[in-house]
């Protein structure tokens, strides 16, 4: 879970939204998790320009990226999701902007373009096994859930992870499990992976997901000192080699339980 993601338009650096951009909760977290909410039509509206924010982010980082637009599946799924329905309730008005949003337990949900760069630099393919670390409320597992056959999640805190199985059940997801643990060992029952997505930032990649990444496998996962950290795409060829490539200047929370590996 990013605790800051790109910022305005054009900026190479996803270091977004500081706290003074960040609606601050209303409610203590125990309320945060209520159901109801604004009327459909206005988030579908909303949803429409998440996605042409999205759209206009890639164009400007088209260079970092080597290409200009993202994959349409990410982009139909990005607009699919109701992005609202991952968010405590009274921050729903502001679920579809463009920066990170605050979920409880000192947690935050990456803004929309870090959720669609990350998703499509990990290429999720129709048969793919999906290891995810940071399950938060839930909405990158179902961006996931939607592109790939299976999706295992490993949260730290059993208060997010409770209320991620309760969204995700409501929108019936079956093909996401999720557990409580340390993200930092991955989840060794269910390796390897074809693909994993970490969002927190530990500062060297947790040599168990290395293990745990099939040959022929991506990784997209946050990595470095607070202040210098970078998106990486780590792929591990058919010969168990690994290539990590630096994709953009991001600032995510630190990945909880690192400091333990």
């Amino acid at each position: 879970m990013s605790r800051h993601a790109p910022g305005h338009r054009g900026s190479l650096d996803a270091t977004s939204g500081d706290s003074s951009r960040v609606p601050l909760l209303a409610k203590s977290p125990q309320e945060s998790y209520c159901s109801g909410g604004m009327s459909l039509e206005p988030f579908e509206s909303l949803r429409e320009q998440m996605v042409a924010e999205i759209a206009a982010g890639a164009t400007a980082v088209s260079e970092r990226m080597g290409k200009a637009v993202l994959d349409e599946r990410v982009m139909a799924v990005m607009a699919k999701v109701p992005r609202h329905e991952f968010v405590p309730f009274e921050l729903q008005p502001y679920a579809y902007a463009n920066i990170p949003l605050p979920i409880g337990c000192d947690k935050t949900i990456s803004q929309p373009f870090i959720v669609a760069l990350m998703t499509d630099l990990l290429d999720v393919a129709a048969d793919d096994t999906v290891l995810e670390i940071g399950t938060g409320l839930g909405y990158q597992a179902a961006i996931l859930a939607e592109l790939a056959r299976k999706v295992y999640s490993v949260e730290m805190i059993e208060e997010l992870a409770q209320h991620a199985k309760r969204r995700l059940r409501q929108r019936g997801y079956e093909n996401v499990e999720i557990r409580v643990g340390n993200g930092y060992y991955g989840w060794s029952e269910h390796s390897p992976f074809d693909k994993v997505i970490v969002t927190a930032a530990p500062d060297l990649i947790p040599p168990p997901l290395i293990h745990q990444l099939k040959a022929g496998g991506k990784m997209v996962i946050p990595s470095g000192l607070p202040e210098s950290q970078q998106l990486l795409l780590v792929e591990k060829d058919s010969s168990g080699h690994v290539r990590t490539n630096e994709i953009l200047a991001v600032r995510f929370s630190q990945l909880d339980g690192a400091e333990l590996g």
